[in-house]
């Protein structure tokens, strides 16, 4: 009998707190460009396309949700299901929505539950893994994988096997407890007794194994869950989880709910490159040191440095260290990160004291992407916004209006189809448009290559709040 295929459940949350100014809760450090031409998430998602695998399903939250679009079209992919948290609620909730919305297929279907900010670089080999464990889990056991430890390392939660269990196998093994993140005492003896793993957060299970351990172990989450997928609403790509259960659900881990009470599981040992990417400090690790124990992007220049990372995100902006140790220094068009290297968990201190001052880039980018496309705010002041819009080929904004400001738009590439109260007309490069204030309008590309306009915003309210939609094609209101 053929293997029954995998289904890949990517888990696409987090508040991208840890590599702050890249990554934050707008836009993680999942979908960010940390190590090479396309983000964690799009690694994830190519990972899991192979034979034997079925197309994804996605768990995200609401301010994601066209990220996740956007990305999946980028590399010409497409998900089977992209579910829609309307609060985040940790991962059980999120691996029992999807669990719920796969057994509605087959009960029996394969389920390999995926982080979407891992860096795994050999995929044939994490691929042969999941294949070893495939017999557990159609066997009825919750498999988790463990990481072969290549260091006494306080950040992650570990793995104990149970007697005679081998680290180092190329099969399951019997597992006897997780343990929460330890101390450095406590992590050495770990490292060196052998018998320990790290805890990768990644699963195999089938979806009628985990749902009865649910319905054992957390049975009112299950009720609430269950209520949520049922009065789920689909439209525009996604399927929104109903909101009222949903918000009644407990914020826990997988970890904690299920998996630390549950009796039938196994652990599959992986020893091939994996890290979480969980700070600077890891990043700098993985992304292999020069001779100096540098790491440098474009547009940054050391001179006597060691041991330290140089990154300028921001084009037009050139970072110079000199005489620098164990120091990481991330610049953006907004925000400056300064840190020791050894420090750079306590990055999470930083956003927690911004958020406190309710500062903005705590939490936002000057941009943001929309189904449509994507803007970023170029430059403000206390009456005016000037901003770079890009609307996708085809793509169109909501026919909408302002109550509290006027816009100007400058056209620079790209034909665009511009509605300004039920008048209809195209503008070219270098053509202009001016839209009143409470004006309904709607801006369009009809052309085949992204639309590129300048927009000077002008009132005394800017906030993206100050928006009546009519009518739009991703149900948005």
């Amino acid at each position: 009998m053929p293997q029954p295929a995998i289904h890949p459940v990517i888990l696409c949350g987090g508040n991208g707190t840890r590599l702050w100014p890249l990554s934050r809760k707008s836009y993680p450090k999942q979908f960010a460009r940390l190590m090479g031409e396309e983000s964690l998430f799009q690694s994830t998602l190519r990972r899991v396309a192979a034979q034997g695998y079925a197309l994804p399903m996605i768990v995200t939250g609401a301010s994601s949700r066209f990220i996740v679009a956007e990305q999946l079209a980028a590399i010409e992919m497409v998900a089977q299901d992209v579910l829609i948290e309307p609060a985040g609620r940790n991962t059980a909730p999120a691996v029992l929505a999807a669990a719920l919305r796969l057994a509605e297929q087959d009960e029996n279907a394969l389920m390999l539950v995926l982080p979407s900010d891992h860096m795994i670089p050999d995929a044939g080999a994490f691929r042969r893994a999941v294949t070893a464990a495939v017999p557990r889990a159609l066997a009825g056991d919750l498999v988790t994988f463990g990481i072969a430890p290549t260091r006494a390392e306080t950040g992650y939660g570990w793995l104990e096997l149970a007697a005679g269990g081998n680290a180092g196998g190329d099969q399951p093994q019997a597992l006897a407890r997780f343990i929460e993140k330890p101390d450095l005492t406590r992590a050495e003896q770990m490292f060196a007794d052998g018998k320990f793993l790290w805890n990768a957060g990644i699963f195999l299970f089938t979806a009628k194994a985990i749902l009865a351990a649910y319905r054992t172990h957390a049975p009112q989450m299950l009720d609430y869950v269950q209520d949520a997928v049922a009065k789920a609403q689909e439209g525009a790509g996604f399927t929104t989880l109903a909101e009222g259960p949903w918000n009644k659900v407990e914020d826990v881990s997988i970890d904690y709910a299920i998996m630390e009470r549950a009796s039938n599981l196994a652990v599959m040992p992986y020893s091939g490159g994996w890290s979480d990417l969980g700070g600077w400090q890891a990043v700098w690790q993985e992304s292999g040191p020069d001779k100096a124990g540098n790491v440098t992007s474009d547009r940054t220049t050391a001179i006597d440095c060691h041991d330290t990372l140089l990154r300028s995100e921001t084009g037009g902006v050139e970072l110079v260290g000199i005489g620098l140790d164990d120091i990481v220094v991330v610049a953006m068009n907004d925000a400056v990160l300064v840190a020791r290297k050894s420090d750079s968990q306590r990055v999470k201190e930083a956003v927690t004291i911004l958020q406190a001052q309710a500062t903005k880039q705590a939490r936002d980018f000057t941009g943001d992407v929309r189904p449509w496309g994507r803007f970023d705010s170029l430059t403000r002041g206390k009456r005016y916004q000037v901003k770079q819009i890009v609307v996708n080929p085809g793509a169109a904004l909501s026919l909408q209006s302002h109550k509290h400001r006027a816009e100007h738009w400058i056209v620079v590439e790209g034909t665009a189809r511009v509605t300004v109260d039920g008048r209809v007309r195209r503008v070219r490069a270098n053509g202009a448009v001016y839209i009143p204030q409470g004006a309904h309008h709607r801006l369009e590309n009809p052309g085949k290559q992204p639309l590129v306009l300048i927009e000077v915003q002008t009132g005394g309210y800017l906030g993206e709040d100050d928006i009546t939609r009519y009518s739009d094609v991703y149900e948005r209101v």
